[in-house]
Protein backbone atom coordinates (compact mmCIF):
# COMPACT_ATOMS: atom_id res chain seq x y z
CA UNK A 1 0.00 0.00 0.00
CA UNK A 2 2.83 2.40 0.79
CA UNK A 3 4.36 1.67 -2.62
CA UNK A 4 1.16 2.81 -4.34
CA UNK A 5 1.35 6.28 -2.79
CA UNK A 6 5.13 6.68 -2.62
CA UNK A 7 5.37 8.83 -5.74
CA UNK A 8 1.98 10.55 -5.56
CA UNK A 9 3.64 13.99 -5.65
CA UNK A 10 5.39 13.06 -8.88
CA UNK A 11 2.08 11.88 -10.32
CA UNK A 12 0.43 15.21 -9.55
CA UNK A 13 3.37 17.08 -11.04
CA UNK A 14 3.20 15.12 -14.31
CA UNK A 15 -0.60 15.21 -14.54
CA UNK A 16 -0.65 18.97 -14.03
CA UNK A 17 1.71 19.50 -16.96
CA UNK A 18 -0.10 16.94 -19.12
CA UNK A 19 -3.48 18.56 -18.49
CA UNK A 20 -2.27 22.07 -19.29
CA UNK A 21 -0.78 21.02 -22.63
CA UNK A 22 -3.81 18.82 -23.34
CA UNK A 23 -6.20 21.80 -23.08
CA UNK A 24 -3.95 23.76 -25.43
CA UNK A 25 -3.95 20.81 -27.84
CA UNK A 26 -7.76 20.56 -27.83
CA UNK A 27 -8.07 24.26 -28.67
CA UNK A 28 -5.43 24.13 -31.42
CA UNK A 29 -6.55 20.90 -33.10
CA UNK A 30 -10.24 21.80 -32.87
CA UNK A 31 -9.51 25.11 -34.56
CA UNK A 32 -7.54 23.36 -37.31
CA UNK A 33 -10.31 20.83 -37.99
CA UNK A 34 -12.95 23.56 -38.09
CA UNK A 35 -10.87 25.73 -40.40
CA UNK A 36 -10.06 22.89 -42.80
CA UNK A 37 -13.35 20.98 -42.94
CA UNK A 38 -16.40 22.14 -41.00
CA UNK A 39 -15.98 25.86 -41.63
CA UNK A 40 -15.50 25.43 -45.38
CA UNK A 41 -18.57 23.18 -45.56
CA UNK A 42 -20.65 25.79 -43.74
CA UNK A 43 -19.45 28.56 -46.06
CA UNK A 44 -20.66 26.48 -49.01
CA UNK A 45 -24.07 26.03 -47.38
CA UNK A 46 -24.33 29.75 -46.66
CA UNK A 47 -23.52 30.68 -50.26
CA UNK A 48 -25.49 27.87 -51.91
CA UNK A 49 -28.62 27.68 -49.78
CA UNK A 50 -28.79 31.16 -48.29
CA UNK A 51 -28.24 30.03 -44.72
CA UNK A 52 -28.07 32.91 -42.24
CA UNK A 53 -24.92 33.60 -40.23
CA UNK A 54 -26.79 33.05 -36.96
CA UNK A 55 -27.93 29.59 -38.04
CA UNK A 56 -24.40 28.80 -39.28
CA UNK A 57 -22.91 29.66 -35.87
CA UNK A 58 -25.46 27.44 -34.14
CA UNK A 59 -24.56 24.59 -36.48
CA UNK A 60 -20.88 25.11 -35.63
CA UNK A 61 -21.69 24.70 -31.93
CA UNK A 62 -23.72 21.57 -32.65
CA UNK A 63 -20.81 20.08 -34.64
CA UNK A 64 -18.34 20.86 -31.84
CA UNK A 65 -18.78 17.56 -29.88
CA UNK A 66 -18.00 15.47 -32.98
CA UNK A 67 -14.84 17.48 -33.61
CA UNK A 68 -13.74 17.25 -29.96
CA UNK A 69 -14.05 13.45 -30.09
CA UNK A 70 -11.58 13.49 -32.99
CA UNK A 71 -9.17 15.90 -31.30
CA UNK A 72 -9.00 14.17 -27.90
CA UNK A 73 -6.54 11.45 -29.07
CA UNK A 74 -4.50 14.07 -30.94
CA UNK A 75 -4.34 16.28 -27.85
CA UNK A 76 -3.35 13.40 -25.57
CA UNK A 77 -0.49 12.57 -27.94
CA UNK A 78 0.54 16.23 -28.13
CA UNK A 79 0.48 16.59 -24.33
CA UNK A 80 2.44 13.36 -23.82
CA UNK A 81 5.21 14.16 -26.29
CA UNK A 82 5.59 17.81 -25.28
CA UNK A 83 5.62 17.07 -21.54
CA UNK A 84 8.05 14.14 -21.64
CA UNK A 85 10.35 15.93 -24.09
CA UNK A 86 10.40 18.99 -21.82
CA UNK A 87 11.22 16.85 -18.80
CA UNK A 88 14.11 15.30 -20.75
CA UNK A 89 15.52 18.70 -21.72
CA UNK A 90 15.39 19.83 -18.08
CA UNK A 91 17.10 16.57 -16.97
CA UNK A 92 14.06 15.65 -14.85
CA UNK A 93 13.79 12.19 -16.45
CA UNK A 94 17.49 11.57 -15.73
CA UNK A 95 17.07 12.62 -12.10
CA UNK A 96 13.99 10.44 -11.61
CA UNK A 97 15.80 7.50 -13.18
CA UNK A 98 18.76 8.06 -10.86
CA UNK A 99 16.35 7.91 -7.92
CA UNK A 100 15.23 4.48 -9.01
CA UNK A 101 12.01 5.50 -10.73
CA UNK A 102 11.51 3.57 -13.95
CA UNK A 103 10.08 4.84 -17.22
CA UNK A 104 7.05 2.58 -16.65
CA UNK A 105 6.38 4.29 -13.31
CA UNK A 106 6.88 7.76 -14.79
CA UNK A 107 4.39 6.88 -17.56
CA UNK A 108 1.76 5.53 -15.16
CA UNK A 109 -0.13 8.85 -14.57
CA UNK A 110 -0.04 9.54 -18.32
CA UNK A 111 -1.68 6.20 -19.09
CA UNK A 112 -4.27 6.82 -16.38
CA UNK A 113 -5.01 10.21 -17.92
CA UNK A 114 -5.30 8.57 -21.36
CA UNK A 115 -7.78 5.99 -20.04
CA UNK A 116 -9.94 8.74 -18.55
CA UNK A 117 -9.87 10.67 -21.82
CA UNK A 118 -10.75 7.51 -23.77
CA UNK A 119 -13.81 6.94 -21.58
CA UNK A 120 -14.87 10.57 -21.98
CA UNK A 121 -14.43 10.38 -25.77
CA UNK A 122 -16.46 7.16 -25.93
CA UNK A 123 -19.23 8.69 -23.81
CA UNK A 124 -19.42 11.87 -25.92
CA UNK A 125 -19.37 9.88 -29.16
CA UNK A 126 -22.18 7.58 -28.04
CA UNK A 127 -24.54 10.01 -26.30
CA UNK A 128 -23.95 13.61 -27.35
CA UNK A 129 -22.66 13.38 -30.94
CA UNK A 130 -25.68 11.51 -32.42
CA UNK A 131 -28.09 14.03 -30.87
CA UNK A 132 -26.18 17.15 -31.90
CA UNK A 133 -25.56 15.82 -35.41
CA UNK A 134 -29.26 15.14 -35.90
CA UNK A 135 -30.14 18.59 -34.56
CA UNK A 136 -27.57 20.14 -36.88
CA UNK A 137 -29.23 18.54 -39.90
CA UNK A 138 -32.68 19.58 -38.73
CA UNK A 139 -31.50 23.14 -38.20
CA UNK A 140 -29.95 23.25 -41.68
CA UNK A 141 -33.23 22.13 -43.25
CA UNK A 142 -35.20 24.57 -41.13
CA UNK A 143 -33.02 27.47 -42.25
CA UNK A 144 -33.58 26.56 -45.91
CA UNK A 145 -37.34 26.52 -45.41
CA UNK A 146 -37.35 29.83 -43.54
CA UNK A 147 -35.10 31.67 -46.00
CA UNK A 148 -37.93 32.00 -48.56
CA UNK A 149 -40.59 33.41 -46.25
CA UNK A 150 -41.30 36.97 -47.43
CA UNK A 151 -42.79 38.24 -44.19
CA UNK A 152 -45.17 41.18 -44.57
CA UNK A 153 -45.12 41.27 -48.38
CA UNK A 154 -48.04 41.33 -50.85
CA UNK A 155 -48.40 40.16 -54.43
CA UNK A 156 -44.97 38.62 -54.89
CA UNK A 157 -43.54 35.61 -56.71
CA UNK A 158 -40.63 33.26 -55.92
CA UNK A 159 -38.70 31.02 -58.29
CA UNK A 160 -37.29 27.66 -57.33
CA UNK A 161 -34.60 26.44 -59.72
CA UNK A 162 -33.13 23.02 -60.42
CA UNK A 163 -29.78 22.08 -61.97
CA UNK A 164 -28.60 25.65 -61.49
CA UNK A 165 -30.78 27.50 -64.01
CA UNK A 166 -33.90 25.47 -64.91
CA UNK A 167 -37.22 26.59 -63.45
CA UNK A 168 -38.60 23.95 -61.10
CA UNK A 169 -41.51 25.80 -59.46
CA UNK A 170 -42.96 29.30 -59.54
CA UNK A 171 -44.86 30.57 -56.49
CA UNK A 172 -47.29 33.47 -56.44
CA UNK A 173 -48.53 34.66 -53.03
CA UNK A 174 -51.06 37.43 -52.50
CA UNK A 175 -50.21 38.05 -48.85
CA UNK A 176 -47.84 36.76 -46.13
CA UNK A 177 -48.16 37.71 -42.44
CA UNK A 178 -46.90 35.79 -39.38
CA UNK A 179 -45.67 33.03 -41.71
CA UNK A 180 -49.22 32.47 -42.94
CA UNK A 181 -49.92 32.62 -46.69
CA UNK A 182 -53.12 33.67 -48.43
CA UNK A 183 -54.26 32.93 -52.00
CA UNK A 184 -51.30 30.94 -53.27
CA UNK A 185 -50.77 29.70 -56.82
CA UNK A 186 -47.95 27.30 -57.71
CA UNK A 187 -46.74 26.40 -61.18
CA UNK A 188 -44.90 23.08 -60.82
CA UNK A 189 -42.54 22.09 -63.67
CA UNK A 190 -40.58 19.44 -61.77
CA UNK A 191 -42.14 16.64 -63.86
CA UNK A 192 -40.69 16.51 -67.37
CA UNK A 193 -43.92 15.09 -68.81
CA UNK A 194 -46.66 17.08 -67.09
CA UNK A 195 -47.30 20.50 -65.58
CA UNK A 196 -49.19 20.96 -62.32
CA UNK A 197 -50.97 24.07 -61.10
CA UNK A 198 -51.86 24.24 -57.42
CA UNK A 199 -54.19 26.84 -55.93
CA UNK A 200 -54.78 27.22 -52.19
CA UNK A 201 -56.54 29.77 -50.04
CA UNK A 202 -54.19 29.40 -47.08
CA UNK A 203 -50.78 27.99 -46.24
CA UNK A 204 -48.06 28.02 -43.60
CA UNK A 205 -44.38 27.18 -43.05
CA UNK A 206 -43.41 23.79 -41.60
CA UNK A 207 -40.09 21.99 -41.23
CA UNK A 208 -40.45 20.15 -44.54
CA UNK A 209 -41.28 23.30 -46.54
CA UNK A 210 -44.45 25.28 -47.28
CA UNK A 211 -47.70 23.54 -46.41
CA UNK A 212 -50.92 24.42 -48.23
CA UNK A 213 -54.38 23.44 -47.00
CA UNK A 214 -57.44 22.52 -49.08
CA UNK A 215 -55.68 22.97 -52.41
CA UNK A 216 -57.00 22.38 -55.92
CA UNK A 217 -54.53 20.71 -58.27
CA UNK A 218 -54.72 20.76 -62.06
CA UNK A 219 -52.50 18.40 -64.08
CA UNK A 220 -51.83 19.48 -67.67
CA UNK A 221 -49.80 17.73 -70.34
CA UNK A 222 -46.98 19.50 -72.16
CA UNK A 223 -49.28 19.94 -75.19
CA UNK A 224 -51.90 21.75 -73.08
CA UNK A 225 -54.38 18.92 -72.45
CA UNK A 226 -55.96 18.77 -68.99
CA UNK A 227 -55.28 15.31 -67.63
CA UNK A 228 -56.61 15.50 -64.10
CA UNK A 229 -58.25 17.83 -61.58
CA UNK A 230 -58.17 16.95 -57.89
CA UNK A 231 -58.58 18.38 -54.41
CA UNK A 232 -55.87 17.84 -51.77
CA UNK A 233 -56.41 18.46 -48.08
CA UNK A 234 -52.69 19.06 -47.42
CA UNK A 235 -49.79 19.61 -49.83
CA UNK A 236 -46.16 20.42 -49.03
CA UNK A 237 -43.55 22.11 -51.22
CA UNK A 238 -40.37 20.50 -49.87
CA UNK A 239 -37.64 23.11 -50.32
CA UNK A 240 -35.24 21.07 -48.22
CA UNK A 241 -35.43 17.81 -50.18
CA UNK A 242 -32.26 18.47 -52.20
CA UNK A 243 -30.05 19.25 -49.22
CA UNK A 244 -31.67 16.42 -47.26
CA UNK A 245 -30.46 14.00 -49.92
CA UNK A 246 -26.96 15.49 -49.75
CA UNK A 247 -26.86 15.28 -45.97
CA UNK A 248 -28.08 11.67 -46.04
CA UNK A 249 -25.35 10.75 -48.53
CA UNK A 250 -22.74 12.02 -46.07
CA UNK A 251 -24.05 9.73 -43.33
CA UNK A 252 -21.56 6.86 -43.40
CA UNK A 253 -22.62 5.48 -40.02
CA UNK A 254 -20.43 7.70 -37.88
CA UNK A 255 -23.54 9.60 -36.79
CA UNK A 256 -25.14 6.49 -35.22
CA UNK A 257 -24.37 4.99 -31.84
CA UNK A 258 -23.29 1.38 -31.36
CA UNK A 259 -26.84 0.17 -30.68
CA UNK A 260 -28.07 1.67 -33.96
CA UNK A 261 -25.15 0.23 -35.91
CA UNK A 262 -25.17 -3.25 -34.36
CA UNK A 263 -28.01 -4.66 -36.56
CA UNK A 264 -26.04 -3.70 -39.69
CA UNK A 265 -23.29 -6.18 -38.78
CA UNK A 266 -25.55 -8.85 -40.29
CA UNK A 267 -25.90 -7.85 -43.95
CA UNK A 268 -28.87 -10.20 -44.35
CA UNK A 269 -30.97 -7.91 -42.16
CA UNK A 270 -30.88 -5.17 -44.81
CA UNK A 271 -30.93 -6.75 -48.29
CA UNK A 272 -32.11 -3.50 -49.93
CA UNK A 273 -29.19 -1.39 -48.70
CA UNK A 274 -26.17 -1.24 -51.08
CA UNK A 275 -23.24 -3.36 -49.96
CA UNK A 276 -20.85 -0.39 -49.83
CA UNK A 277 -23.16 1.45 -47.41
CA UNK A 278 -23.40 -1.62 -45.20
CA UNK A 279 -19.61 -1.97 -45.27
CA UNK A 280 -19.23 1.63 -44.09
CA UNK A 281 -21.70 1.06 -41.25
CA UNK A 282 -19.83 -2.08 -40.17
CA UNK A 283 -16.44 -0.36 -40.25
CA UNK A 284 -17.74 2.57 -38.21
CA UNK A 285 -19.31 0.22 -35.67
CA UNK A 286 -15.85 -1.09 -34.80
CA UNK A 287 -14.40 2.41 -35.02
CA UNK A 288 -16.61 3.34 -32.08
CA UNK A 289 -14.30 1.17 -29.97
CA UNK A 290 -11.01 1.72 -31.78
CA UNK A 291 -11.12 5.55 -31.68
CA UNK A 292 -11.06 5.84 -27.84
CA UNK A 293 -8.35 3.15 -27.70
CA UNK A 294 -6.23 5.37 -29.95
CA UNK A 295 -5.49 7.62 -26.95
CA UNK A 296 -3.70 4.75 -25.20
CA UNK A 297 -1.83 3.72 -28.34
CA UNK A 298 -0.62 7.29 -28.86
CA UNK A 299 0.74 7.41 -25.31
CA UNK A 300 2.53 4.10 -25.81
CA UNK A 301 4.43 5.39 -28.85
CA UNK A 302 4.62 9.01 -27.71
CA UNK A 303 6.55 8.38 -24.49
CA UNK A 304 9.59 6.60 -26.04
CA UNK A 305 9.77 9.00 -28.98
CA UNK A 306 9.71 12.00 -26.63
CA UNK A 307 12.66 10.72 -24.58
CA UNK A 308 15.63 12.40 -26.25
CA UNK A 309 19.38 11.85 -25.77
CA UNK A 310 21.20 14.27 -23.42
CA UNK A 311 22.97 15.98 -26.32
CA UNK A 312 19.67 17.18 -27.85
CA UNK A 313 18.88 20.63 -26.44
CA UNK A 314 15.67 21.55 -28.24
CA UNK A 315 12.08 20.34 -27.92
CA UNK A 316 11.17 18.02 -30.78
CA UNK A 317 7.70 17.28 -29.43
CA UNK A 318 5.74 19.12 -32.11
CA UNK A 319 7.69 17.43 -34.92
CA UNK A 320 7.08 13.99 -33.42
CA UNK A 321 3.38 14.75 -32.92
CA UNK A 322 2.92 15.78 -36.55
CA UNK A 323 4.86 12.74 -37.79
CA UNK A 324 2.84 10.26 -35.71
CA UNK A 325 -0.50 11.83 -36.68
CA UNK A 326 0.49 11.89 -40.34
CA UNK A 327 1.43 8.20 -40.33
CA UNK A 328 -1.65 7.25 -38.33
CA UNK A 329 -4.15 8.98 -40.62
CA UNK A 330 -2.43 7.73 -43.79
CA UNK A 331 -2.77 4.16 -42.49
CA UNK A 332 -6.33 4.90 -41.35
CA UNK A 333 -7.42 6.24 -44.73
CA UNK A 334 -5.86 3.26 -46.51
CA UNK A 335 -7.35 0.72 -44.10
CA UNK A 336 -10.86 2.26 -44.11
CA UNK A 337 -10.85 2.37 -47.92
CA UNK A 338 -10.07 -1.35 -48.07
CA UNK A 339 -12.75 -2.01 -45.48
CA UNK A 340 -15.37 -0.06 -47.44
CA UNK A 341 -14.57 -2.18 -50.50
CA UNK A 342 -14.75 -5.49 -48.59
CA UNK A 343 -11.04 -6.21 -49.14
CA UNK A 344 -10.46 -6.06 -45.37
CA UNK A 345 -12.73 -7.41 -42.68
CA UNK A 346 -14.54 -4.43 -41.01
CA UNK A 347 -12.95 -5.22 -37.65
CA UNK A 348 -9.45 -5.31 -39.16
CA UNK A 349 -10.10 -2.15 -41.19
CA UNK A 350 -11.16 -0.20 -38.10
CA UNK A 351 -8.34 -1.45 -35.87
CA UNK A 352 -5.37 -1.82 -38.26
CA UNK A 353 -3.96 1.70 -37.53
CA UNK A 354 -4.04 1.00 -33.78
CA UNK A 355 -2.48 -2.44 -34.24
CA UNK A 356 0.44 -1.06 -36.26
CA UNK A 357 1.04 1.89 -33.90
CA UNK A 358 0.69 -0.41 -30.88
CA UNK A 359 3.33 -2.87 -32.14
CA UNK A 360 5.75 -0.06 -33.00
CA UNK A 361 5.06 1.69 -29.69
CA UNK A 362 5.47 -1.46 -27.62
CA UNK A 363 8.93 -2.26 -28.96
CA UNK A 364 10.06 1.36 -28.71
CA UNK A 365 8.74 1.58 -25.15
CA UNK A 366 10.54 -1.58 -24.06
CA UNK A 367 13.75 -0.43 -25.78
CA UNK A 368 13.71 2.99 -24.10
CA UNK A 369 12.82 1.47 -20.72
CA UNK A 370 15.89 -0.74 -20.81
CA UNK A 371 18.29 1.99 -21.96
CA UNK A 372 17.24 5.07 -20.01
Amino acid sequence: MKHLFKFITIDKFILKQIFEVFILGVVVFTSIVFASDTFISLIKQISTYGMSLKIALMIILLNLPAVIVMTIPMSVLFATVMTINKMCLQSEITILKACGISIERISKPIFIFAIIMAIIAFFINETIVPLTTDQSKTLALYSIVQRNIPEGKRNFSIKELKDGNKLKRLFYVEKCEDKQFENVTILDLSDDKNVQILQAKTGTSVLEGWQFDNASVYTISKVGKTLNTSWIEKSIADFGSDIQKQLDKKNDGSEFNIFQLFPYLNSNNYPNIPDKILAKYQVHFWEKFSLPFTTLVFVLIGVPLAITPPRVRHNRGLIFTIAILFCYYIIRAFSFSLGYNRIFNPFIAANLPNIIIFIAGYFLFRKKSSKV
